[in-house]
C-alpha cells in the first residue's frame, strides 16, 4: 500500500532523513520508533507531501505521489497529530465535517457517518455541539481520530497521537485503538517515542537513528532478534516488560504441563503472558482455561505460567 525508495531530506546543513526505504502492506500498522530527533516525523510527513522530499520517492498504492495534487492527496490520507489541531471556534461536529465538507458531502452523509464515528469512539452525543476546550484530553483525542476516519481513508497517518495525554488515559485509548473494527481496514504509519506503545500497537516496527533506518521488523524479532548494539541497548531497560507482552500462550505451550481440560470456556492461546496474568490477578479465578491450535486445552495457573516463561526465556538466550 505505501512504499518509500530512497527518501532523503535535509535542513540546512543537517541530514534530517538519509535514504530511507521500506513497505508497508495493506491493513498493516507500521510503527516509527526512535529518539527525538531520529526523522520519524520528517519521514511520516513526507508521506503526505507536508514536507517535500530531496530525494526519492513515495508511492502510496503503486502511484507516484509527487504526480498528485497535494491538497487532494490529503484529504485521502487520515492525518492525526499529537496537539491534536482541533479549531477552537469550531464545535466538535463542525471539526469532524472539515473535510466531507471540501469533499463536497451532502449534511445527511455528514451528519450519519458523524453519528457512527462518535458511538464508535465512545463519545457522547451532546458533546457534537460542545466546543475543544470544554472537552477532556481524552475526548479531544477521539475527535481527532474521528476527524481523520471520518472519509474512511484507506491509509491513516499518527504523529505522536496519545503522545499529549496522562498515562491512564493514554492506556485506556491504546486499548480501544487496538479493538476498533474500523482501524483493522487501515494501513497505518505511525510515529512514537514511546517503546510500550509501540510494541503495544505495531505489526512491525521501524527503529530509527539519526535519520536512519537500524533495524525493521515485527515486535518480536527487534526483541529477540536485535541487528546491532544500538537496537540491544534501545529496548534494555525495559526488556522484561515488553517479553511480558510479545510472548503468547502458543509460544510457551509446549513448557506448560500437560495435564488438559477439554470443557468450559476457554481462551485463545493468542493471548499474551501479560494479558494472561493480568486475568488471574484481577478475576476470582485461580487458573485460566486456554485452547491451543491443535484443539487441545491446558489449565493454566499464575505458577504454571511464569514457570513456562521463564523456561521459554532461557531458551531464547541459548538459541
Amino acid at each position: 500500500m505505501i512504499e518509500l525508495k530512497g527518501i532523503s531530506k535535509k535542513f540546512g546543513d543537517a541530514q534530517a532523513v538519509n535514504k530511507v526505504s521500506f513497505k508497508v502492506e495493506e491493513k498493516e500498522t507500521l510503527v516509527l520508533l526512535g529518539t527525538s530527533g531520529c526523522g520519524k516525523t520528517t519521514t511520516l510527513k513526507m508521506i503526505n507531501r507536508l514536507i517535500e522530499p530531496d530525494a526519492g520517492g513515495v508511492f502510496i498504492d503503486g502511484k507516484d505521489i509527487t504526480n498528485e495534487d497535494p491538497d487532494v492527496l490529503r484529504t485521502g490520507i487520515g492525518y492525526v497529530m499529537q496537539n491534536i489541531g482541533l479549531f477552537p471556534h469550531y464545535t466538535v461536529a463542525e471539526n469532524i465535517a472539515v473535510v466531507p465538507k471540501l469533499l463536497k458531502w451532502d449534511k445527511e452523509k455528514i451528519k450519519v457517518r458523524t453519528q457512527e464515528l462518535i458511538k464508535k469512539l465512545h463519545l457522547p452525543e451532546n458533546s457534537l455541539s460542545m466546543f475543544p476546550h470544554e472537552l477532556s484530553g481524552g475526548q479531544q483525542q477521539r475527535v481527532g481520530l474521528a476527524r481523520a476516519l471520518v472519509t474512511d481513508p484507506s491509509v491513516l497517518l499518527m504523529d505522536e497521537p496519545f503522545g499529549a495525554l496522562d498515562n491512564v488515559t493514554r492506556t485506556s485509548i491504546q486499548k480501544e485503538f487496538k479493538g476498533l473494527e474500523e482501524l483493522k481496514r487501515k494501513t497505518i504509519v505511525m510515529v512514537t517515542h514511546d517503546v510500550q506503545e509501540a510494541f503495544e500497537l505495531a505489526d512491525r516496527i521501524c527503529l530509527m537513528d539519526k535519520g536512519k533506518i537500524i533495524q525493521i521488523g515485527t515486535p518480536k524479532e527487534l526483541l529477540y532478534q536485535p541487528i546491532n548494539d544500538f537496537a540491544r541497548k534501545f529496548l534494555a531497560g525495559q526488556r522484561l516488560g515488553l517479553e511480558f507482552k510479545v510472548v503468547k500462550i502458543q509460544d510457551i505451550w509446549s513448557y506448560l504441563p500437560k495435564v488438559t481440560l477439554q470443557d468450559g470456556k476457554s481462551l485463545s492461546d493468542d493471548l499474551n503472558v501479560w494479558d494472561a496474568m493480568e486475568l488471574l490477578r484481577s478475576s476470582d479465578r485461580s487458573e485460566l482455561l486456554v485452547s491451543g491450535d491443535n484443539k487441545e486445552s491446558k489449565a493454566i495457573n499464575f505458577e504454571q505460567l511464569t514457570k513456562a516463561f521463564n523456561q521459554f526465556q532461557n531458551a531464547q538466550v541459548h538459541e
